[in-house]
């Protein structure tokens, strides 16, 4: 009896000590608080997953199509390769044994907090990366399925190839028939029809908010422009894609908008890596590209999503480079000023490139003088894409390297596989047919298609070159490695993207120094004529002054409290205000796009000296291009100013408009965004 009660005893102790236990658990997990800053790398983790599927689905959109025009095989007569091509396919189960744990585990512990209070965020970002997390491993096997397949029906490599097996009068019929179907898929959707980067950077610039239909609508309508012939590339859908998730992940677990920013550049750098299988690469886009910053706080979620993007790119597209790798060593240090020389020649191929480019797109509009212009601009957008498609099928009748994004001949060029001839009217007949198709109104990139283009014309600079100097420069395979990161820094006028791009595809650390040389003064000479073109004077950075763009307003003190200073910014003429220390003397600026977050941070009874950035005051006869000099210094947005008795501020935003060609004063910037400061 005793034995019985003692026992029942011990039981119901521990019975109370596990009960203490869960009881604790449970409050502990009520005290769990997730601001932006620290989901931020996690909800890049999960944008970069989405950015890899998306790139594996639309390369493998693109063999599909290019499999449906160019003739599909019949997978019951192939059922053995089929079989083979499954079991050999990169399943990682690993990722299931992980991420089905990760994502329950994150649901059930929003299930568990309590609601209530700032809980009820914790609670909904829980929520939505966990759902994420098995939303991406439900479609990641799909697609590795759907891959095998392709690699069955033999579409999914060497697309630009397999022209060959065309009967000649289909070359011109099947870019048109694409033209037609992707103007008509696109024809009420104008926001779709860019290039994918230009978009990507103005919506960063502007609120960071990107729709993830619209992204989606691209990769279809890009598949079936390059799946058909059309001439384009498949990174700038891919980036576009990437952004647009980016973009939507951020705006359902209430980022603020500077952290919208960073996610939209995570989604935008995960599908550069994994298209081209480059991790670096892609992280670098985003930073020098995108966002257009080095800093240690976007490092972690921009980094993170360039690695899962690539390690799903990899299961679902394969771990081969895109590019053979090809031993390169420097034959002499005379060669230093032949990469020079090669910079520049990248400079103009990307500047002409630029013009040719938008020169058709206002040629299709209806935009340039002459009756042909004026009555193209009078057609509706699909006959004018099928009437642009039509002509680059007739190109590809001349030379293969026109169909589709052509990267396989990047191959040829850097093995010295083309003679002078084909890698000259290669480079040119890419030019126009690229050109053609995007102006016209088909959808894709044109990052690949650049990256084609420096390797034919590099490897005819080197074809060139080696014939009169054989015994002090490389064979011209060499020189079309080394072109393509020209060529690409060029256009983006990105020389760290170019050179980390080809130098983690040729996996050779000696071809670092042409890659900076060449690299940089393309970059340079390209963006000096962009820059000059579009009319923006290089003396106007020094003789401006920023009298005329001043938005002249009242300073605030440092202890307005931070609700008063949220209407303070509601009415300002810009999303800026000057900043008053205890002294008197002007000490910085307090701005919309950081104020949500610090708030957040702070709380309600936080003042207006927890918000502001430190800034040295200027003045109103400083010039544009000291003060964006000293905004980028100081890590600052906006600048106090100093006049004759009054007070202001200028912003970057207004700067930069005022450079791209609007010589009035700043019209008014909103403020706020709707989830970015709490009421």
């Amino acid at each position: 009896m005793n034995t019985s009660s003692q026992e029942g005893g011990w039981v119901g102790r521990q019975l109370m000590r596990l009960e203490r236990w869960v009881l604790t658990l449970l409050a502990a997990t009520n005290r769990i608080r997730l601001p932006g800053p620290s989901v931020l790398p996690v909800a890049g983790a999960v944008v970069g997953l989405y950015s890899g599927l998306a790139a594996g689905l639309f390369a493998n959109l693109i063999a599909l199509v290019s499999g449906l025009v160019l003739g599909f095989p019949s997978l019951m007569d192939d059922r053995k390769e089929l079989a083979e091509a499954f079991a050999e396919a990169r399943w990682h189960l690993e990722y299931l044994i992980v991420g089905v744990p990760l994502g329950l585990s994150a649901l059930v512990l929003a299930r568990i907090i309590l609601p209530g209070g700032p809980r009820d965020q914790v609670k909904r970002r829980l929520e939505v990366l966990g759902l994420l997390v098995l939303g991406a491993l439900s479609l990641y096997y799909p697609l590795v399925a759907m891959a095998a397949v392709n690699s069955v029906l033999g579409q999914a490599e060497d697309v630009g190839r397999s022209i060959q097996e065309l009967q000649p009068w289909l070359l011109p019929l099947l870019p048109m028939v694409g033209g037609l179907v992707v103007g008509r898929v696109l024809i009420n959707r104008p926001e779709t029809h860019g290039h994918g980067v230009p978009e990507v950077v103005k919506a960063v610039e502007r609120e960071g908010r990107l729709s993830g239909h619209d992204g989606v609508m691209k990769l279809v309508a890009s598949a079936i422009t390059i799946g058909t012939g059309g001439s384009a590339g498949r990174e700038g859908p891919i980036v576009f894609g990437g952004a647009a998730f980016g973009s939507e992940v951020g705006r359902t677990l209430g980022f603020t908008r500077r952290e919208l920013a960073i996610l939209l550049a995570s989604g935008a750098g995960a599908g550069i890596a994994a298209s081209f299988n480059a991790p670096i690469a892609g992280a670098i886009f985003a930073m020098e590209i995108i966002l257009r910053e080095f800093q240690l706080r976007v490092f972690s979620p921009i980094i993170l999503a360039s690695v899962t993007a690539t390690m799903v790119g990899r299961g679902v597209m394969g771990n081969a480079a895109m590019i053979r790798r090809v031993t390169y060593s420097m034959v002499s240090g005379w060669e230093i000023v032949f990469y020079a020389m090669l910079g520049l020649v990248m400079g103009l191929l990307a500047y002409a490139f630029i013009r040719m480019m938008h020169g058709a797109e206002e040629f299709f509009e209806g935009k340039k003088p002459g009756g042909l212009s004026a009555f193209l601009g009078r057609q509706p957008r699909p006959l004018r894409a099928a009437l642009g498609g039509l002509v680059v099928g007739c190109l590809a009748l001349m030379h293969p390297v026109v169909w589709g994004t052509g990267h396989e001949y990047i191959n040829e060029a850097s093995a010295r596989a083309l003679s002078l001839t084909l890698l000259a009217s290669g480079c040119l007949l890419k030019l126009v047919a690229t050109s053609l198709t995007l102006g016209s109104g088909g959808s894709g990139g044109t990052f690949f298609p650049m990256t084609v283009m420096g390797a034919l014309a590099g490897g005819a600079f080197g074809e060139v070159l080696h014939a009169v100097l054989p015994a002090l420069t490389a064979p011209s395979g060499a020189y079309a490695m080394v072109g393509m990161g020209g060529a690409v820094a060029a256009l983006t006028r990105g020389p760290l993207t170019g050179l980390m791009m080809v130098y983690e595809l040729s996996g050779n650390y000696a071809i670092i120094l042409p890659l900076m040389v060449t690299c940089t003064i393309a970059s340079a000479l390209c963006h000096t004529l962009v820059e000059r073109r579009a009319g923006v004077d290089p003396h106007t950075l020094r003789r401006t002054p920023v009298r005329a763009l001043v938005a002249w307003v009242e300073p605030v003190g440092p202890d307005l409290p931070a609700p008063a200073l949220r209407e303070r910014l509601l009415t300002a003429p810009v999303a800026a205000l000057p900043v008053r220390g205890a002294d008197g003397r002007l000490r910085g600026v307090v701005t919309a796009s950081t104020l949500g977050e610090r708030w957040r941070e702070a709380g309600d009874a936080s003042t207006v000296a927890a918000l502001a950035d430190l800034a040295h005051p200027v003045s109103e006869d400083t010039s544009v291009g000291d003060a964006l000099a000293a905004m980028d210094t100081q890590l600052v947005d906006a600048l106090p100013v100093l006049g004759d008795g009054q007070v202001g501020v200028v912003t970057r935003v207004g700067l930069e408009r005022f450079l791209r060609g609007e010589r009035r004063k700043p019209r008014a910037e909103p403020a706020f965004s709707a989830t970015e400061i709490p009421r």
